[in-house]
C-alpha cells in the first residue's frame, strides 16, 4: 500500500541512505532521482550492503508503484553496456524459472528457424531451479563466455546465440540479486520486474516472450501472484517502448520428464527429432509461436505457432540446435549420440505402495533431491554434476497400480545409499496417490499480449 508521493522539490542529492530506506518504510513513493541516486551509489561502492539489504526488504513489504519500478529498472539497465540493434526480428524469451523447465533449447531453435533473431543471455540454477548456461555446458566444449562484441556479431550473422550472465550487462542487477539471494526478498514483484527487464532490454531485443511460471514449484505459487507479476512486466516493457507477450503456464508437477542437466538436454534433442513428452512441447511452441508473432513473421500468434509447429516437422529446429552447437564451439555429434553427455549408469526406482491415481508430485523435493545427488547447488561455487538427475515415470492423472515405478533416480555407484534415502523420502514427500482422477490444470493458463504505441502491429 503507497502513502503519499514525495516532494517533487526535494532532491536526491539533499537525501541520506536513512531516509530513503524510512520513506519507503512507511510507504511512501520514491522520486526516480532518489532511485537513481541510491542505486548509483550502492553500485559504486559508497552504500553498504546492509542499507541495501534494508530497502530490499522495505520494498518487499511495502511495493512499489508502476512509475518506481520502471526508474528502478532503469536505473539497473544504464548501470552497464547497452545494445541496441533497431531491428523488430530481435525478440528473446525469459522464464521465471522452475523444475524442468528447459524450454529455452526448444524455443531458440524453432524461432530462430522461422527468422526470429534471438539473444540469450542466460543465468545458471541455484535453489530448486536448473540454469540455462549449466545444462547447455554437459555439452563438451560448448562455450558460453563470449563478450558482447562476439554475442552481437554472432546474433546478427546466425540469428541466435547463447551466453551467460556477464557483468557487462546490468551489474547493478548482479550486486542486488545477490543480496536478494540472502535476504528472502526474491519473491518481490517490483524486485523481479526490474531484474528480469533490466537484463533484457539491456540485450537490445525489441520484443520479450515471457513465461511466468505459477504452482507449488515456481516462486508465485498463486494464479494471482503470477497475474500481478505478468501486469507489472507488461506495464514496464510497455514504458520502455517493447512489444510484450506474457503467457502464465502451470509449474505444480516438473515440465516434461526428466530433471537433471544431460538428460534434459536430451529430452529436448528428442522433441526436435519430432518425440518427447506432450507437456513440454505445447508449451514450447506456443512460446515461440509468440516470439514469430511479435517479431513480425506471423499476424497471429496462432499463425506462429503453426509456422513453429512446420519448423519442428520439416527438421528445421533440429538443424538451426545443430549450427548453434558448432557455432560455439561444442560437439554437435551429442544429438546422435547421446553417451558424449555425461551420464551415471545407475538406477533406483519409486514405486506406488497402493493403487489409485497420480494426484500430486511435488517439484520442489524433486529439485531438492537432485542437489543432494549433485545435480544443482546450495552455494554459487558448488560444482554441477551433469550426469545425475530423475525421470518422472508418470504424470499427474495416470491410473497407478501397486508396485507400478513412478520416478527413476540416475545416480553413480558410490551413491547407492543416498538414492535409497531419496527413493524413501520421494514417496513420502513428494509423492500422493488418490482413489479418485484429480483436477488436472490446464498448462497455458492464459496469454496477454500489448503492442508499444511506437510499434506497429503486424
Amino acid at each position: 500500500m503507497q502513502k503519499k508521493k514525495t516532494s517533487k522539490t526535494e532532491t536526491a542529492q539533499a537525501l541520506t541512505a536513512y531516509q530513503v530506506i524510512a520513506k519507503k518504510r512507511d510507504g511512501e513513493e520514491l522520486e526516480a532521482s532518489s532511485i537513481k541516486w541510491f542505486i548509483d551509489s550502492f553500485t559504486q561502492g559508497k552504500i553498504p550492503d546492509y542499507q541495501m539489504a534494508s530497502l530490499l526488504m522495505a520494498i518487499y513489504l511495502k511495493g512499489m508503484t508502476t512509475s518506481e519500478t520502471a526508474a528502478m529498472t532503469d536505473c539497473m539497465l544504464y548501470s552497464g553496456k547497452v545494445l541496441d540493434f533497431a531491428d523488430a526480428t530481435v525478440v528473446d524469451k525469459h522464464s521465471t524459472g522452475g523444475v524442468g523447465d528447459k524450454t529455452s533449447f526448444l524455443i531458440a531453435p524453432l524461432a530462430a528457424a522461422c527468422g526470429v533473431k534471438v539473444p540469450m543471455v542466460a543465468g545458471r540454477g541455484l535453489g530448486h531451479t536448473g540454469g540455462t548456461v549449466d545444462k547447455i555446458e554437459a555439452i563438451p566444449n560448448f562455450r558460453t563466455n563470449l563478450s558482447l562484441e562476439e554475442f552481437a556479431d554472432q546474433l546478427v550473422k546466425e540469428g541466435m546465440v547463447l551466453i551467460g550472465q556477464t557483468k557487462d550487462i546490468a551489474p547493478a542487477d548482479g550486486k542486488i540479486y545477490a543480496l536478494r539471494d540472502v535476504t528472502a526478498t526474491i519473491e518481490s514483484i517490483p524486485l523481479i520486474t526490474a531484474s528480469i527487464m533490466s537484463k533484457k532490454l539491456a540485450e537490445g531485443a525489441s520484443g520479450l516472450v515471457l513465461d511466468i511460471k505459477a504452482g507449488r514449484g515456481a516462486f508465485m505459487k498463486n494464479l494471482s501472484r503470477a497475474r500481478a507479476l505478468a501486469k507489472s512486466l507488461r506495464e514496464t516493457s510497455l514504458r520502455f517502448n517493447r512489444n510484450i507477450m506474457t503467457s502464465i503456464t502451470d509449474m505444480n508437477q516438473p515440465l516434461g520428464e526428466t530433471i537433471g542437466h544431460s538428460m534434459e538436454l536430451i529430452e529436448c534433442f528428442e522433441i526436435l527429432k519430432g518425440r518427447g513428452p506432450k507437456d513440454l512441447t505445447d508449451v514450447s511452441l506456443h512460446l515461440a509461436g509468440g516470439m514469430v508473432h511479435l517479431a513480425g513473421k506471423a499476424k497471429t500468434l496462432e499463425a506462429g505457432i503453426a509456422k513453429v509447429k512446420k519448423a519442428l516437422k520439416s527438421g528445421q529446429g533440429l538443424s538451426m540446435m545443430k549450427h548453434l552447437i558448432e557455432l560455439q564451439g561444442g560437439n554437435s555429434e551429442v544429438l546422435n549420440d547421446y553417451t558424449l553427455l555425461p551420464s551415471a549408469s545407475k538406477r533406483t526406482y519409486v514405486t506406488s505402495s497402493q493403487d489409485g491415481y497420480l494426484s500430486l508430485i511435488d517439484p520442489i523435493t524433486l529439485g531438492l533431491g537432485l542437489i543432494q545427488l549433485g545435480g544443482g547447488r546450495n552455494s554459487k561455487e558448488d560444482k554441477i554434476d551433469f550426469g545425475v538427475g530423475i525421470k518422472c515415470l508418470k504424470k499427474v492423472g495416470a491410473k497407478i497400480k501397486k508396485g507400478t515405478p513412478l520416478l527413476e533416480i540416475h545416480h553413480h555407484e558410490y551413491q547407492s545409499v543416498l538414492a535409497q534415502k531419496l527413493a524413501q523420502h520421494f514417496i513420502q514427500d513428494a509423492i500422493t496417490i488418490s482413489p479418485k482422477m484429480p483436477e488436472i490444470p490446464n498448462l497455458i493458463v492464459e496469454t496477454q499480449i500489448k503492442w508499444s504505441p511506437s510499434c506497429t502491429k503486424n
